[in-house]
């Protein structure tokens, strides 16, 4: 099973385009459009056209149909189209469908892509509006009445727990944002473009829920991201050097809900986290002193942290020191709190350039890379390389 074992995907495709829209708060058109801009800009950096394209994946939450993309981005038929669940967990995932299809010679050229108007249009750190009877709902149910309405309040939960058990107060969290803020601050590209932040305006930001202050919370964003996969073969006849998928993996803990996972024996990491850290370093053949960067999904400072723990970066209750102490670059792009909120797709992006060597806040000598997807939920990670 590959839940224990060493997986064969590992090195048979690559991320050979990224391109995405600006990012925005009010982008003033259709999620249909953004989608298409990001798909065409990925296209042109892969040096590629829409005709190459027989495959597509994006996300179960995304407006913007296989299809539709399809003929209005100017593309002819398709072989392969797939769609991964489960919120921001899903973007690496849809890399990882990307691969597999290449890998067994399903598709030849298939696009990732998500799209939103998350700022001006639905927003979800809004919480629960409205949802129809399902399973996933009853697993809500047990919460929403006692008023975790929201995602900061599902995390919340989970943030107090850690907190308690290691001792630490919320200053912990405020390493992650000063980190993240910094990049932004030189990445033209980032909503927080030359705006910093320090741990006493990390402090002094409101409330939004106990231990969670307003910059420990990842932004809404308007915009699209789209990432090009082909096989590693094909991708050295390209204009830009390849990024190499050599592990993709997604996980699910035991006990798994939704950003509600309360009644697991132990609050204070990220089970589903573990799993697909234990799938990367097998497949890659690698551990954490293995990476020269880390693009951790960062929707809230606490699961950052978390994450660390469950690859084995640092001990238990010990990333906070590790992220003070700058021991790996992180989110370089300025993360989803810093850069723009999509889902993590701008993070596999981020990758993307640091393997090939054209990052803004480029890190010396970066051959290898660990991208994550959204925690709390299902999720998935990547770890690309640089070819050779």
């Amino acid at each position: 099973m590959s839940v224990r074992g060493k997986d064969s995907l590992g090195g048979k495709a690559a991320i050979v385009g990224i391109g995405a829209t600006e990012f925005s708060k009010d982008s003033g058109r259709s999620e249909l459009k953004l989608a298409v801009e990001a798909v065409h800009t990925a296209l042109d950096d892969a040096g590629l056209s829409p005709s190459d394209v027989d495959g597509l994946v994006t996300f179960t939450m995304d407006t913007n149909p296989e299809i539709t993309v399809a003929q209005a981005a100017g593309m002819g038929e398709l072989s392969f189209f797939s769609r991964v669940h489960y919120g921001g967990g899903a973007a690496c995932g849809t890399v990882q469908q990307a691969a597999l299809a290449v890998a067994s010679g399903v598709a030849d050229v298939v696009v990732c892509y998500r799209a939103f108007n998350e700022r001006s249009g639905r927003r979800f750190g809004s919480g629960v509006q409205h949802r129809e009877p399902s399973a996933e709902g009853a697993a809500l149910g047990w919460n929403l009445p006692f008023g975790l309405l929201t995602p900061a309040s599902w995390v919340a939960m989970v943030a107090q727990r850690y907190l308690h058990t290691y001792g630490l107060t919320p200053e912990a969290f405020g390493h992650v944002a000063v980190t993240d803020r910094k990049y932004a601050a030189t990445n033209p590209a980032a909503y927080f473009y030359e705006k910093p932040i320090t741990l006493a305006d990390h402090a002094e930001s409101r409330w939004i829920v106990d231990p969670l202050r307003l910059l420990d919370c990842c932004q809404e964003t308007d915009g699209g991201q789209a990432i090009v996969v082909t096989s590693v073969e094909r991708a050295r006849d390209l204009p830009n050097p390849p990024a190499v998928i050599r592990a993709a993996a997604q996980g699910a803990g035991r006990a798994q809900e939704q950003m509600t996972s309360f009644y697991r024996d132990d609050l204070t990491g990220l089970p589903e986290m573990s799993v697909v850290a234990r799938q990367l370093w097998r497949t890659a053949g690698l551990g954490p002193d293995g990476i020269d960067v880390g693009i951790l999904y960062d929707h809230f400072t606490p699961f950052v942290l978390m994450q660390l723990e469950e690859f084995g970066f640092c001990a238990p209750g010990e990333a906070a020191g590790f992220v003070a102490e700058e021991r790996l670059p992180l989110n370089t792009h300025g993360g989803q709190l810093g850069e723009a909120y999509l889902h993590g797709m701008n993070g596999i992006a981020e990758g993307v350039r640091q393997v090939r060597g054209t990052a803004v806040n480029q890190i010396p000598g970066a051959a290898t890379a660990l991208v994550t997807a959204g925690t709390g939920v299902p999720t998935s990670g990547l770890i690309l390389g640089a070819d050779g």
